[in-house]
C-alpha cells in the first residue's frame, strides 16, 4: 500500500477516458435494459476486438487509423448481423447475442494462437489500458462521444431497429479499446440497473454512480497496485448494490 500511486499526471487522463465512456453508455444501457438484449455490448465489442486482432496480425500500427477502421467495420458487420436476427428471430434475439458472443471470443482466441503475446493482447482487450490512455486517444473518443450524443438526444426513437444498434456500435467500439471489454459491460449496465427503480433524475443519478466509481476505483488501484479496471468493476457492483438497498430503505413499508 503507497500513496505514491496517486499520480493526477496519470490518474486525470485515465479519469476523463472512464467519463468519456460513461457519457454515451449511460443511456445506451438504460435503454438496453428496456429491449430486454442485456449481452449486446459483450458481442459487439467481442466482434470489435477481433478487427483489432486481425488488424495486428496483418503487421497494423496497434493505435492507427487501420486498426481504428478495422474494429469499426467488424462492430458495424456484427450491429448489421444483430439487426437482421432480431428481425428474423425477436423471441430468441438474447440467445442468439450470447452464441455470437462465444463465437467471437473463440474466433479471437484462434487468431491469437500462433501470437507469442497472445496472452496479452487478450488481456489487453478483456480489462484494457485505462492507465495508458493518451491525449490522442481522448480527443478523438470525445469527438466521437459528442457525435453519439448528439444523434441519441436528438433522433432518440427515431433512429429504429438498425438506427440504434449501428449507433451502439460506434460507441462500443471507441470504448473498449480504450477501457477493456468488461469496464464496457460494467460501464454500460451496472449504472443503468442499479437505478432502474429511480423516477427522479435517473439519468444524473446514474452518471453520478458511474462517475464515483471510476474516480474510487482508480485511487484504490494506485494505492495497493491492483489491476484498475479489475478494481473499477468491482466498486461499480458495491456501490450499485448499495444504491439499490438505500433505495429499498426509503420505499414505505
Amino acid at each position: 500500500m503507497t500513496l505514491s500511486g496517486l499520480d493526477l499526471a496519470i490518474l486525470g487522463p485515465s479519469f476523463v477516458a472512464g467519463l468519456l465512456v460513461l457519457a454515451t453508455h449511460v443511456p445506451l444501457g438504460m435503454q438496453v435494459l428496456e429491449r430486454g438484449i442485456i449481452f449486446i455490448d459483450l458481442a459487439i465489442a467481442q466482434i470489435a476486438g477481433i478487427g483489432v486482432i486481425a488488424a495486428d496480425a496483418f503487421g497494423l500500427e496497434p493505435q492507427g487509423w487501420a486498426v481504428q477502421g478495422a474494429a469499426l467495420g467488424a462492430a458495424l458487420l456484427g450491429a448489421a448481423l444483430l439487426t437482421w436476427t432480431e428481425k428474423r428471430w425477436p423471441q430468441t434475439q438474447e440467445a442468439l447475442i450470447g452464441v455470437l458472443f462465444v463465437l467471437a471470443s473463440c474466433i479471437g482466441l484462434l487468431l491469437l494462437a500462433g501470437n507469442p503475446h497472445g496472452g496479452e493482447h487478450l488481456k489487453d482487450l478483456l480489462v484494457g489500458q485505462i492507465l495508458w490512455v493518451n491525449s490522442e486517444q481522448l480527443l478523438g473518443v470525445a469527438w466521437l462521444t459528442a457525435i453519439v450524443l448528439g444523434i441519441w438526444f436528438l433522433a432518440g426513437e427515431r433512429l429504429g431497429r438498425l438506427g440504434f444498434y449501428l449507433l451502439f456500435a460506434l460507441a462500443v467500439t471507441a470504448s473498449v479499446q480504450l477501457v477493456g471489454v468488461y469496464l464496457v459491460f460494467s460501464s454500460l449496465i451496472i449504472p443503468a440497473l442499479a437505478t432502474r427503480s429511480f423516477t427522479r433524475a435517473r439519468l444524473l443519478r446514474a452518471y453520478l454512480l458511474g462517475g464515483l466509481s471510476y474516480l474510487f476505483g482508480l485511487a484504490l488501484s494506485a494505492v495497493f497496485d491492483l489491476p484498475s479496471g479489475a478494481v473499477i468493476v468491482i466498486v461499480m457492483a458495491i456501490l450499485g448494490a448499495l444504491s439499490q438497498c438505500l433505495r429499498a430503505q426509503d420505499k414505505p413499508a
